[in-house]
């Protein structure tokens, strides 16, 4: 590392993370802060024997105190730099922008550069943001993407909760050329219309690209009800599958709106297929859904967001689990969904298996969560794997 950064030095012991590429470092593992670094900025990170370890951004607003971007002697922003040629360069490998030119570029420590999400919506680019030390290189990040991929614009979507600790506003808008509102993208030949400006996420969830591959698959003659639709991802594709019927519900009415267009883009029936604009929770405690579906999908929004949340998230899922099993007629199949990081995998499925319990329904797991290639989980950081899936037969 040619250039002298202030130094970082951890208490005995807490070397080892480091040292199997883990890239978070808490507060309880320093030893000695370098005084002249403000948040935000690099450090060098050295073990409390004298071992430089690596280089990494710091801010002691947070529990999460430094988080490393290079594991060597690599000057920081080259370390980024060679992350993303290594990143764009994976996605080229498993996507062919004539049948899929929506996916995620960069994903945040799965790719070795914590606190930035890049996704690609054909020539549109999505950036999240969601540290001080990523937001203080910004520019440098768009420059990059800009030079490398040649996108028509470039929209920033940082409004998470987690940019708060990080003591950072939330940021969203244009960052380069003339924007666009929407546009439509390809998913395994599927096309969806996404909305940049007002929409969840970057626009459309790309992490649930394989599982709608699957709700596709096994949606043939089904009646299908997608709960929490948002703009009819699942919908579409059990449409494309064959499904005998989908019905849509998600409260907003912008979301159910796009999902009508998503089913006029790719030839598929709105006047067969129902679109409800109504709280999910509300709809499934009708008399009137008991035993019409066959086929239901619960994909919610993460119902804890901060460690705090657990409890409270539990009994949310425990509740819609409990709902959908109760209306699903026999020999039915539920595909349940939790994007919450706190809850882990082994405490969802025992949620679920508390809901069958008070459903009074027999319940069995055929097949589980499908990865996109596009959303990578770092081995050495496994706390990227946040979204979890089961797929249920249910008598």
């Amino acid at each position: 590392m040619t250039t002298k950064l202030p130094q970082l030095i951890l208490k005995p012991g807490k070397e080892k993370p480091i040292k199997n590429f883990h890239h978070w470092i808490f507060s309880g593992a320093i030893k000695q802060f370098p005084k002249e670094a403000k948040d935000g900025d690099f450090v060098s990170v050295y073990g409390s024997n004298g071992e430089l370890l690596g280089s990494a951004y710091i801010n002691r607003k947070t529990s999460i105190t430094a988080r490393m971007v290079s594991f060597d002697n690599t000057e920081p922003i080259d370390s980024i730099v060679s992350h993303m040629d290594k990143a764009i360069a994976v996605r080229n490998n498993f996507f062919d922008d004539t049948q899929t030119n929506a996916f995620r570029l960069i994903n945040s420590e799965g790719d070795g550069i914590p606190g930035l999400v890049v996704d690609k919506y054909d020539d549109v680019i999505v950036v999240q943001i969601t540290t001080l030390g990523i937001e203080k290189i910004k520019a440098d990040i768009v420059d990059y993407l800009v030079n490398k991929l040649k996108p028509i614009c470039i929209y920033e979507r940082s409004d998470m909760p987690s940019r708060r600790e990080e003591g950072l506003k939330n940021q969203v808008g244009l960052l380069y050329g003339e924007g666009v509102k929407e546009k439509a993208i390809k998913e395994y030949g599927a096309l969806f219309k996404v909305d940049f400006v007002d929409s969840q996420k970057t626009g459309f969830f790309l992490d649930q690209r394989e599982m709608r591959q699957q709700v596709k698959k096994l949606a043939k003659n089904k009646k299908v009800l997608n709960c929490f639709s948002y703009t009819g991802g699942f919908s579409v594709m059990a449409g494309i599958g064959g499904a005998q019927k989908v019905d849509s519900v998600d409260i907003s009415d912008p979301a159910i709106e796009l999902a009508k267009e998503n089913f006029c883009l790719n030839d598929l029936d709105i006047k067969h297929n129902s679109f409800i604009v109504e709280d999910v929770f509300e709809f499934l405690r009708k008399d009137s859904v008991k035993n019409i579906y066959d086929f239901i999908i619960l994909d919610p929004p993460a119902f804890a967001k901060k460690r705090g949340d657990i409890v409270k998230a539990c009994r949310g899922y425990k509740d819609i689990n409990r709902l959908a099993l109760q209306n699903i007629q026999s020999s039915g199949i539920l595909i349940t969904s939790s994007c919450s990081y706190y809850v882990d995998e082994k405490l969802f499925q025992q949620v679920v298996f508390e809901a069958a319990v008070e459903a009074k329904r027999s319940v069995r797991i055929i097949d589980k969560h499908h990865y996109a290639p596009d959303h990578p989980i770092n081995i050495f950081h496994p706390e990227g794997n946040y979204l979890k899936s089961l797929v249920l037969w249910v008598e």
